[in-house]
């Protein structure tokens, strides 16, 4: 419910007021690391670097600092949304992700708690970014749950899901696109059965 309520909430904004919520050296480091318990490792600590500037910049009381603290707790927000899905994507690939969702899971909880310190604080411009604070939070507490969940229960929410989403994309299909996709997996899964063989054409198996 939450995401699909901060999706909407994403879709009314100007599109001048989208940004990236990664920088240009982040998204490098991000294609340079593949494998997804290293990659779940790498997002958190761009989190846990977010949060850090805007602890500091709460720090002190200096004008113009209400923008750049809701951007930073808006891009932190973004980047625990990544993680989810960094996870929810090598969940289903079959990868052994529990290094790094132990990792997460660590994380979050520390991210969480200095989240609520801040909500708690009620800074003098507080009410400037209290929205995206409140994301914020929600947002690790919803991850943290998901990071804590047995895997092998999160696998099986990420398969129903995707079947779901598959079976919903196939009733948007045309009927001719749709007969196209049958027959093609149908022909895939025929190749699949055939057992290849030495014997030329002209050649016959000899019984022993």
């Amino acid at each position: 419910m939450r995401r699909a309520w901060w999706l909407a909430f994403c879709l009314v904004l100007p599109l001048g007021a989208q940004r990236d919520f990664l920088t240009a050296d982040e998204i490098d480091q991000v294609r340079l690391v593949q494998e997804p318990n290293e990659r779940l490792v790498l997002y958190l600590n761009f989190a846990q670097q977010r949060l850090d500037a805007v602890r500091s910049l709460l720090a002190k009381e200096k004008l113009g600092r209400s923008i750049l603290v809701h951007d930073g707790l808006e891009d932190y927000t973004q980047i625990i949304d990544a993680i989810d899905t960094v996870a929810d994507d090598a969940l289903k690939r079959k990868f052994p992700i529990e290094k790094g969702m132990q990792a997460v899971a660590d994380g979050e909880k520390k991210l969480l708690a200095e989240l609520k310190k801040i909500e708690a604080s009620r800074p003098a411009d507080y009410a400037r970014y209290e929205f995206v604070l409140q994301q914020a939070i929600e947002t690790t507490a919803d991850s943290l749950e998901l990071s804590l969940q047995d895997l092998n229960v999160r696998t099986a929410d990420v398969e129903a899901h995707e079947a779901r989403e598959d079976k919903k994309r196939e009733s948007m299909m045309q009927t001719k696109d749709l007969e196209e996709k049958r027959v093609a997996e149908k022909k895939e899964a025929e190749q699949k059965k055939k057992v290849p063989t030495l014997y030329r054409k002209d050649e016959k198996k000899k019984s022993n």
